[in-house]
Formats: C-alpha cells, structure tokens, sequence
C-alpha cells in the first residue's frame, strides 16, 4: 500500500494542530514544546516574556510552583530568567489519550508577592508504535456468506495523538479478502474485512490473513496482528446492542464490586448462532484496574478504588458476538462524580525565622499557599490562624496567604511562637487540616543592664589586705548572648584626691569589687563611686550604681599624750601650794586617740607614785586632784607616772612622768638642779633667776587685770585650783586638730593661771575644766586659738575665775 498521500496529510495536520494548540493555551504566557526532551533543554525565557528583571530573580526568590501533587517538571533559571525542562515529560502518561495536553504552572517571586501563570501545551512525537488488542483474531465465517460480507476488526490503538497516531492500514495479499477502512468522527477508524470471493469450506477450512497498522510519524511505525479465518457453515445474523452508547456516573468513593453498567445484544439465531458473549474490545490499561465485564451478563463492575482527581472519566469498547463469529460493538462512558474526599493541603512557601523583635506591625514574615484536589465548591477552601497573636493571614493571590505581624513583638517576653495554620474547604461536610510552623523572635538589644539593687553599701575594716573583696554587684540583661552579656568597670571618678582605680578594681564579668590597697580609717571614713553595667550589644546599652564603702574602725593607734610634754632633755614641773587642800586640781594629763568610737575611750591610771594616795586621777578626765591635805611631812619633789589606756580590743596605752613641787616660794627648793637631766647649777640658778623676775612681772600684771575685771564684773567665788591645764595650739598634732566629730579633746576651757617651773624656761599655762566621767565620742579636737587671741577675750569671758600661782 502506497503512503505517500499520508506523509502529505501528516504535514498538513500537525501544522492545523499546533495553530489550534497554540491559540487555545492560556495563561500570563504559554508555550508549546515537544514531549520528550532532555533535562535543561530551553523552552522559552520568561524573564523576557513577562518583562521581568533578570538580575532580581535571585533576590525575589523566583521559582516554579505546582498545585497538588504534580511534578515539578519545568525549573527556572535565575540567572538566564530562562525555563528549562526538570523532569521528563511523557505527555501519553501525563494526558493519555486527550488531544490537548496542557501543564499549567506559576512563577512566584517575593518582595513583593507576584504570581504569573504559566501554559505549557505538550506537543508529541512519535515515540509510540500501533498496537492492536489482541495478538490474534479469530474469525469463524459460514461459507454462505456473500461476497462483499464484510466483518469488523479491532482497530489498533496508538498512544499518540494527530499524524502521529494511526493513519493507515493494509492487508496481506490474499485470495478471499480485502480492506476496508471508514472514519467515525464518534468511534475513530472502522475497519471491516470484506469478502472479495466466496469462501468453499471443501475448498479451504482456514485463512491466515497479515493486518499491518501504520501511523503518520517520521519515521513511521507500525504494528501488526493476525487474522486467523475459520470457515462455517451459515450465520447471518450479528448481536445487536441495544444502546450504541451506555454513560453512566459513579461516586469516586464507590465500594468494590458496585455495577456500573450493565450492556446487552441480541442475536436473531437461534442455538449457538444465537449466543451471545461479551468483551472489551478498546479499554486502557488504566480502566483495565478498575472495571470487569461479566462474559455471560454484560454486567460492568468495580475492581478498584477510582479517584476524581486522578481520572474523571473513562470510555470503554464493548464488543458482543455469537457463537460463529458475528459481532456488534458498543461504547460505555463512566463518568466520575467527585466527594469531599481530600483534605486541604498547606504548603509552606516562604518562611522568615528568625524575626527581629523590633519589626513594623505589618511587616510580611511568610507565604502560605492552601490546595484541595477536589473540584467546585470542595475546593473553596477559607484559612485562619488562632487567636491572641501578634499575626494575622491576608489572602493575596489566589489560594496564597500572606502571614503578617499586627503588633509589636518583644524576645524578652515571648521568644517564639508556635503558629497553628487551619484550612477548611465549604465541601458537605466540609473537611480542613492544620498544620504549625515554629516562629522564632530574633533578638535585638533594646533593654539595657538593671541592677539588682538601687544602690550598694560595703563595710570594710581598716588595714584589710590588698585583694580583699570589698562586695559584689549584679545586673542582668534580659537579652539574649551578646546582647545580655554583662560587663562590668569603674567610672572613673577621685577619692579624697586619689583617682577611685588606685583604690579599688572590679571582676569585669563578675562584679566583685576588690580593694587595691589598704585602707585607713583615720585618712577617710567612707567614700562613694559608680560601678557601670554595659552589654556587649551593638550599640552597647549600660546603666551605672552607686556604691558606698565605709571604712571601720580598728584599735591601731595608741593614745597620744599631749600634756605633760617632753620639751627637749627637760620635763615639765607643776608647783603645788603646802595650802592646797583635799580635793584641789593641781594638773592634768591630756590625751588624744587618733581612733573613734571606744577605741578612743580614753581612761587614766596613776601607775606609780613617790607618795601614794597623796593624788588621785579623773579616770576618764585625766584630772590630777589632792586626796588628802598637804602636811610638812610630805616629801616637797613629787613624781607621778600616769598610764592613759583605750578602750579598744586588745588595749593600747601610753604612759607619761608628772614633776610636781610642794612649796609655795622656788627659793624653797634646795637643789633645783635635782629636776633636770643634764644642766650644770649655775645655769639652773640663771635660769630661776629669769623665771622668778618673769613671774613676780606677769603677777603683778594679772593682780591689777584682776581687779580691773573685779570692778566691772561680777562674778562668782571660786575654789582654788579649781580647772584644768589647756594647752596652747604649740602643743596640738596637726592631724589632731579635726576628727570629724571623733576626737577626745574639748574645744571650750575655762582658764587658771599658774606658774609652772622648768629646766630652762617659765610659761603660763591655761587650764580648763573637765567633769570626772567618760569624754563623750562625738566631741571634736579642734584647733586652739593662739596665746594673743585668748587674752584679747578675756574681757568677754563671764563665770571665769583667774589666779596666779607660783
């Protein structure tokens, strides 16, 4: 058989085809490609067709999507912009016997949210050769049948479509037969064997017939099949359907065994001319899973699961035919209806996790996409997320949601969130699935170091060890890593003129504060500096504590004796009258403690005595008093050795030698030069002569102020010697003069005067008067006015009594 005229048609229907393809795809762009063709082959650049920028594919995430379960079989390229085939693409699979097999897919970029369909309309090749039903068929024939009795055959089926699908038949060179081939726009090719000569059963039993099927591809390919011929007596009648065409709809969640349909024929013979049977003459393999024929009944039944989604139709040829032969054909048409019977499906397509806690309400952190594979209204599917969360869906495009924040997030309090996505489709009932995505707050440092504690104060004892820690500070940083991580410094600040870091050094992560050097209570009390807390964020936040020290005070100073006082090699001798009486002040010793509190309680003890009980001491005045009156039999040189004691644990104490003279005229005194250490007794008479002269001259001065002061004041009498020793400003420590409220010696004295004698010289001494009992700790030594001054307010002084003694 000549098939020359086919290639010309071939030409002529695939350029008719891919017009009428090409204008029926739609989408933002289509095209139309072969099937089969290698991975990374080119099918067309979107970038250019859709007026993208090809150097933002990148940036905006550009990529293929699909909806449901298809395969992603096409991939961009975000460099070129250019779609390329991913996966291999057999469009028999993929379309089975449709004319037109279209993919649709969508190209998704971000920032912001675009969506362009995409239409591939998959052309074939010629990949398929005609294949026939059955690799035999039988025909039995009476030998009456008339020439030009002509017989249906099974036509060959191709899985491809257009010029690629079957396009011609031919038969062997025979004696009895020839070919003939009819098209039905409803049933395809029809192909009958019709009887060129009468059959002779005598003559020839059986013919073996070759029927070749040839489609349109280039090159072509064929398939053949062959017809075995047996010769009969007599039939002339065929079965008859009795619908050309049987559609029936079936529930895809039909149970096994349901009858879909049942077909029927009638055959006007009688006996087995008569007999009918049943076959599938045309089925896909597919239908072939799902549905069998009863042979005997005709009755059409499910074998397996059928699935809307999956195929929502299925055409099937039924063939009936007697029992010689004669056969009749129909069509069974299965529509299937769909059920709720698909979940929706959430996709996550983009996720930003983590989130930075100081994003704007508003701000876009994912893209959701919902499908359901059912079909109308089973597919409406509505999404949400649950309440009392910062975030909210807002449908964009289609079934793509995108997940937005609604309010303002904070790490510190809430550091991730767990998103519960509900998709409910409107099917009866309706169906919906969930599904949750962990969001994670990324941290930011928004909150700066807080102490925990307004303000710190450490005691310290004096004369710690360098190294000793002081105290320890905190603060916490409720952000996260670096951004809470706190570290700790010194401001720099001074301390009584001393920078605060010669003092003291801090655990930069610890906080514990350490001294540098040893302290001194009797330098400084207390002082205050500012601790700072700092984050290692980027920028650093910090926040800063004051913290107060105060020094304690330790015994580590002995008492300090300032009156009597060593003036060189001589010491100092006080006169005491023979009439002095019980209970007379005749000196006192005074003593300061650079300590505080009781290590400065001073108290004084005579340790040793050239007659005993002749004097008595103030315990805690120092007072140096007469226990008893004074009698010729005391000796007239008296030595006193005073010890003055703290209070302090353990005690320190310092010990002082008082001279005393019991006489009321110097000349009385027979050997003078007894009192001094080293000087010779002509110098000694030198110097009594000078200090007698000074004091008969002072005397007589002082008894005419006296009686000045007598005369304009009136004053109260007084006993004698009724005060105390003062000591001018010559005899005062400089680091004596100020305690800060903690010294040992008064600031206020009432004044006597009286002679005291030396080894070289003779002064006045100013005494005051003290109460016998414990010096209070909160007086202060201050400094004493000069000589000059006090006697320039002696005329301002009222309840003072002043007598000279010598």
């Amino acid at each position: 058989m000549d098939l020359k005229p086919f290639a010309a048609v071939k030409v002529i229907l695939a350029y008719c085809f891919f017009m009428v393809m090409a204008n029926s795809a739609f989408g933002d762009v289509s095209y139309s490609f072969p099937e089969e063709m290698k991975r990374g082959s080119v099918i067309g650049n979107l970038a250019k067709d859709l007026g993208l920028n090809v150097n933002r594919l990148s940036a905006r995430r550009a990529r293929i999507d699909t909806e449901g379960n298809l395969k992603r079989y096409c991939d961009i390229n975000a460099n070129t912009g250019e779609l390329t085939v991913a996966e291999r693409i057999d469009r028999e699979g993929l379309c089975k016997e449709k004319m037109s097999c279209l993919l649709n897919f969508y190209i998704v970029l971000e920032n912001p949210l675009e969506l362009h369909r995409i239409a591939l309309q998959i052309t074939d090749i010629n990949d398929n050769s005609p294949v026939f039903p059955r690799n035999l068929i039988k025909l039995e024939i009476t030998e009456s049948a008339y020439k030009g009795s002509s017989y249906r055959i099974n036509d060959a089926h191709d899985s491809d479509i257009g010029v690629n699908a079957v396009q011609a038949y031919s038969l062997q060179n025979n004696a009895y037969f020839i070919l003939n081939v009819n098209s039905n726009n409803n049933e395809g090719k029809q192909i009958n064997l019709v009887l060129d000569k009468e059959l002779d059963r005598e003559l020839e039993k059986e013919v073996s017939l070759i029927l070749t099927a040839v489609d349109g591809g280039t090159p072509p390919n064929s398939g053949t099949v062959t017809i075995h011929v047996t010769v009969l007596d007599a039939n002339d009648n065929a079965p008859v359907f009795s619908e050309s065409v049987y559609e029936v709809n079936l529930s895809e969640n039909s149970p096994i065994d349901t009858l879909v349909a049942s077909v029927s024929a009638t055959d006007a013979d009688e006996g087995p001319n008569g007999e009918v049977t049943y076959e599938f003459s045309r089925v896909s393999d597919t239908a072939r899973k799902f549905f069998s024929l009863d042979k005997t009944s005709g009755e059409i039944r499910l074998i397996g699961q059928v699935d809307f989604e999956e195929d929502a139709i299925y055409e099937m040829q039924i063939e009936a035919k007697d029992g010689y032969g004669l056969s009749s054909f129909s069509k069974v048409i299965v529509n299937i209806l769909d059920v709720n019977d698909n979940n929706p499906m959430i996709y996550i397509k983009s996720l930003n996790s983590p989130v930075p806690e100081n994003v704007v309400p508003g701000t876009e952190v994912g893209i959701i996409n919902v499908q359901d594979r059912d079909s109308e209204n089973n597919r409406q599917v509505h999404c949400s997320i649950q309440q009392n969360i910062p975030f909210k869906l807002v449908q964009s495009i289609k079934n793509y949601f995108s997940l937005v924040t609604t309010d303002a997030l904070d790490r510190e309090i809430i550091p991730d969130y767990n998103i519960t996505i509900t998709a409910t489709d409107e099917g009866s009932p309706p169906l919906s699935s969930s599904k949750t995505i962990q969001l994670l707050i990324a941290d930011v440092n928004d909150n700066p170091p807080v102490f925990e504690e307004q303000f710190y104060s450490a005691h310290v004892k004096e004369n710690n060890k360098p190294g000793f820690s002081v105290c320890k500070v905190a603060a916490t940083d409720p952000d996260w890593r670096q951004n809470g991580t706190v570290v700790y410094s010194l401001l720099s600040s001074d301390v009584n003129g001393m920078p605060v870091a010669s003092l003291l050094s801090i655990n930069g992560d610890t906080g514990v504060i350490h001294a540098v050097r040893s302290f001194d209570y009797e330098q400084f009390k207390s002082f205050r500096f500012l601790i700072l807390a700092r984050d290692n964020g980027s920028p650093p936040l910090s926040s800063n504590v004051t913290v107060s020290v105060f020094i304690m005070d330790e015994n580590d100073n002995s008492p300090q004796i300032l009156y009597p006082s060593l003036e060189g090699n001589s010491f100092m001798t006080e006169m005491v009258p023979k009439a002095a009486q019980s209970g007379s002040l005749v000196s006192k010793v005074i003593a300061v403690d650079a300590d505080s509190g009781q290590n400065a309680w001073l108290s004084y003890h005579i340790v040793k005595a050239t007659d005993p009980g002749l004097f008595t001491i103030g315990e805690h005045s120092g007072e140096i008093r007469l226990q008893k009156d004074v009698y010729e039999s005391n000796n007239m040189k008296q030595n006193l050795i005073v010890s003055v004691k703290d209070n302090g644990e353990a005690s320190l104490s310092a010990t002082c030698s008082l001279y005393l003279l019991i006489t009321d005229n110097l000349a009385e005194v027979p050997e003078l030069k007894d009192m001094a250490y080293d000087e010779s007794s002509s110098k000694l008479t030198f110097y009594l002569i000078i200090a007698l002269v000074s004091v008969s001259t002072f005397f007589l001065t002082f008894i005419i102020i006296i009686l000045a002061m007598k005369f304009c004041h009136r004053r109260k009498p007084r006993l004698l010697f009724d005060g105390a020793v003062a000591i001018p400003s010559a005899y005062l420590p400089p680091n004596y003069a100020e305690v800060d409220g903690m010294g040992t010696l008064r600031s206020i004295y009432n004044y006597d005067a009286y002679l005291t004698t030396g080894s070289q010289t003779s002064d006045f001494k100013f005494v005051t008067s003290y109460n016998d009992g414990t010096l209070p700790v909160d007086l202060t030594l201050k400094k004493t006015q000069s000589f000059v001054g006090e006697l320039d307010g002696f005329d301002e002084v009222s309840n003072d009594s002043f007598q000279v003694r010598h």
